[in-house]
């Protein structure tokens, strides 16, 4: 393996790392943090301040892809012909299809 297959495949490996990471921790990091500060008096971090941060923006991308993004997909491209779709595979009541 070259050093450069080396380097991507570490980079997949930070990459997946920081996936897994912010799917399990941005909601205890975005309300837990400010308990911390206001509640228990915790000192200010900025490494701490910057994942909060983040995650407010992993949180309003959710948001905005579950409310908005749906919406539009659905008015686009009709929910029925998606379910149609989805039920096209090796199900035996479609093989009159």
């Amino acid at each position: 393996m070259s050093a450069k297959e080396e380097w991507l495949r570490e980079l997949r490996h930070l990459y997946g790392a920081g996936i897994l990471f912010f799917y399990y921790a941005k909601w205890p990091i975005l309300l837990g943090l400010p308990a911390l500060y206001y509640g228990l008096d915790y000192p200010h971090n900025l490494a701490l301040d910057t994942l909060w941060v983040w995650s407010l923006a992993l949180v309003f991308k959710d948001l905005y892809v579950w409310l908005i993004l749906k919406k539009s997909y659905c008015a686009a491209k009709s929910c029925k012909s998606e379910k149609e779709e989805r039920d096209g595979g090796d199900n035996p009541g479609n093989e009159s299809r």
